[in-house]
């Protein structure tokens, strides 16, 4: 885990509340992808300082949130108190503490890129899923990685290391960059069906704040958003 979410972990929390491309453009993206809460069991993975769980608790979801960083895990009690059940977990070690088929829904923005290989967690969201119950996530656009970066071989999944200035100083990040096929397959071999793929698309409310970011958004994506159903 890099120091983004960690030793800045405040000011990460400060850019992302409503920014361009976290709060202009992937939260609506996904959420679109989201609907109605009310009343559902939410599992929010990868919680960051707590915005998704804060939409979903004002929504009427009964929600736990869960992030690698207990910097960030601090912040969502913080926040949100009682009202959320939030605890730190390494994913890649799946979901030891959750039951089976005890969520409606599963919603995993911007974290999957920071595993491997997915197929461990995608199998872990789909035991503490309920039959038919949704997984949605966001992740980077493929395509936009493999352009981005000196890659030979699109299919492989690689381990990709870039300075992102979210905070506003270059802060070095590590993530994986891998193929759709890989995405796709990966949730097929979790027994997911794909109900909605989608490439996002700026809130309109971009074209005040960053009206150049809202114009490339609007001819270039950067991010991925999937709405799979547990079989």
């Amino acid at each position: 885990m890099g120091d983004m979410y960690t030793k800045y972990a405040v000011k990460y929390a400060d850019a992302i509340e409503n920014n361009a491309y976290n709060g202009l453009y992937e939260r609506p993206s996904t959420l679109a992808l989201v609907g109605d809460v009310d009343n559902k069991a939410v599992l929010d993975l990868g919680c960051g300082p707590g915005i998704y769980a804060q939409h979903f608790v004002d929504q009427g979801a009964k929600v736990t949130a869960i992030d690698l960083s207990e910097q960030m895990v601090q912040m969502t009690k913080q926040k949100l108190g009682d009202a959320v059940t939030c605890y730190a977990q390494d994913l890649a070690d799946g979901l030891p503490k959750e039951a089976d088929a005890s969520y409606d829904l599963v919603v995993c923005p911007l974290m999957v890129h920071y595993l491997e290989d997915l197929v461990p967690l995608f199998k872990e969201v789909h035991r503490v899923l309920k039959q038919g119950g949704w997984f949605i996530f966001s992740t980077h656009h493929p395509l936009v990685d493999y352009e981005e970066n000196d890659v030979n071989n699109y299919f492989a999944v690689e381990r990709i290391t870039e300075d992102w200035n979210t905070i506003g100083e270059p802060v070095e990040v590590s993530f994986f960059r891998r193929s759709l096929s890989n995405l796709f397959d990966s949730l097929s071999e979790s027994a997911f069906t794909l109900d909605k793929f989608s490439e996002g698309k700026p809130d309109p409310m971009m074209k005040e704040v960053s009206p150049e970011t809202f114009d490339t958004l609007s001819r270039r994506p950067n991010f991925i958003f999937v709405r799979a159903k547990a079989n």
